[in-house]
């Protein structure tokens, strides 16, 4: 059963439910990074675990944390889970509460609902189910990092398939003259959509803008073309 003298009244987590707010269904490592930092956002965020320690080591953190079995549609519906809009199941450990406990949060119709898999076929589970947001921390950040080891980046996002926001210097061939006048767009495909001078603030490029050596921009392309261009020296 859910713990309720930790987090406070069943009133006060119907309140979060209502406001802009977040239940987070495990807090391993992916799900207390979560959890830490929507509270950081400004966000007010249910955290549920059924591990005593790890619940204790968040009172006081989160909004509301408590020791609870998410696989029992009871304890949810004593806890408002049905009531939030934005449901997190970061359970990893335990595939089978992880299906059981998103299966039943549908049959709620939350608006939105995320789910971490830890493997394909977990995930396909998932997608099966109705889940509307399938994610792979693990298998993300692993890609991601390939990238940035194999190139010349400081960061890397992927958007969708194959479109990727990467964080690089210009190569010397693009520094000195406004980008208008470079045509990298139709020589290598990409676009230089920002740029970020020393001690200054992120801001668009124009077709006037000129980089300097020790400018920072961000490129936007399918994923080998901005790889590929993060690359030239």
């Amino acid at each position: 059963m859910a713990n309720q003298r930790k987090t406070g009244a069943r009133g006060d987590l119907g309140r979060i439910a209502a406001a802009n707010s977040v239940a987070v269904i495990g807090l391993g490592r992916f799900g207390r990074a979560l959890a830490l930092e929507l509270m950081a956002s400004g966000t007010e965020v249910l955290g549920i675990d059924t591990d005593e320690d790890i619940v204790q080591s968040l009172n006081g953190q989160l909004s509301h944390v408590v020791m609870a079995d998410s696989t029992k549609e009871e304890v949810l519906r004593q806890l408002s889970v049905p009531e939030f809009e934005r449901i997190v199941v970061a359970i990893g450990s335990d595939v089978q509460a992880s299906i059981l406990t998103s299966s039943l949060l549908l049959s709620f119709h939350p608006q939105h609902l995320w789910a971490k898999a830890v493997s394909d076929a977990h995930g396909r589970i998932l997608e099966q189910l109705g889940v509307q947001h399938v994610i792979y921390p693990e298998k993300e950040m692993g890609k991601r990092v390939a990238h940035l080891v194999r190139g010349s980046m400081q960061d890397y996002l992927e958007i969708g398939d194959d479109f990727a926001l990467v964080k690089t210097k210009p190569g010397a061939a693009f520094v000195g003259s406004p980008l208008g006048q470079l045509g990298i767009r139709s020589t290598y495909g990409v676009t230089v959509t920002a740029v970020k001078r020393p001690g200054e603030r992120w801001t668009y490029t124009t077709a006037e803008t000129v980089l300097g050596s020790q400018d920072v921009i961000l490129v936007a392309g399918e994923t080998r073309k901005a790889e590929a261009f993060s690359q030239l020296r």
